[in-house]
């Protein structure tokens, strides 16, 4: 099947390490002053690594995916040195995929004579890899304690939903409802309304949600398609996306500018950037 993934232009890349800041899966590393793709397996291709590169090095292509070969991409991986070569092994071990490691470890074995470096010395830097924190690294789902201050009691009755129509899930909406007809749009990552107390007073009032998950969710090339029919059929005024802080969520704002690629229509959009603890990092128009 084809898929989409992001290409590096190594030319182009000056190895400022903005992408792999952006890159949740972690599966971009910068190694030798170069942006690399190390394993373009949990590579989503959805590009929040994209709209950082002040370099322009990184483009989303669309290839055919073969099934995952480990021996293949031992292959291709090698000739990049050493460095790279233990950082997509390392890769492996933190997503737990021990049979690819072992693989990639037997494949050294058989190619020790090709490899132009020590093969033990790359296992023993794997093996004696620790990552702290959550096994995969990414930032979204690294544990984190929030306080607030204490504030006196808010009965639950004194603040009102709203929600002005139903569904919300990006899945379930048909786009070509009459309720966002002319509408302004707000299109909220599935975290945000958990996260701001004022979620439904400030920020929903007046508008029609969605709300999506570019992370977890799956088949998002149909949000693509939803959110050009609410562009050109629908015809929103205004699409306000809210997002939380951790780079992965950065997904939803791609999402809309992938949709206002394909419309025939432009609309306003704002970018809304939520902190985990419920406060808003940055508003602008895009």
């Amino acid at each position: 099947m084809k898929r989409q993934i992001i290409e590096i232009d190594e030319e182009l890349c000056n190895g400022c390490g903005i992408c792999a800041d952006g890159c949740h899966e972690g599966a971009l590393q910068v190694i030798n002053g170069k942006a690399i793709l190390i394993n373009d397996l949990l590579c989503d291709g959805l590009g929040a690594c994209i709209g950082g590169c002040p370099e322009g090095a990184i483009t989303i292509t669309e290839r055919e995916a073969e099934p995952y070969d480990e021996d293949k991409v031992m292959e291709h991986l090698y000739m990049k040195g050493k460095d790279v070569v233990i950082a997509h092994l390392k890769h492996l071990k933190d997503h737990n995929e021990h049979i690819w490691l072992k693989k990639g470890v037997e494949w050294m074995q058989k190619n020790q004579d090709r490899l132009g470096f020590d093969m033990m010395e790359v296992v023993y830097v794997v093996h004696n890899h620790h990552k702290e924190g959550e096994a995969c690294g990414c930032q979204g789902s690294a544990h984190r304690e929030i306080k607030h201050e204490s504030k006196p009691d808010v009965i639950a009755a004194d603040q009102p939903s709203a929600l002005e129509q139903w569904p919300v899930q990006m899945h379930l909406i048909n786009p070509q409802s009459s309720v966002f007809h002319n509408a302004d749009l707000l299109m909220a990552a599935d975290c945000v309304a958990f996260s701001m107390g004022n979620f439904h007073s400030k920020w929903l009032k007046g508008k029609k949600l969605a709300i999506a998950c570019p992370k977890l969710d799956s088949n998002k090339e149909s949000y693509i398609e939803k959110l050009t029919s609410m562009i050109d059929d629908a015809k929103v005024n205004t699409i306000t996306v809210m997002m939380m802080e951790v780079p992965c969520c950065h997904g939803l704002m791609k999402l809309v500018q992938m949709a206002l690629e394909k419309a025939t229509r432009k609309v306003p959009v704002k970018a809304i950037v939520v902190s985990v603890s419920g406060e808003v990092l940055s508003e602008e128009w895009a």
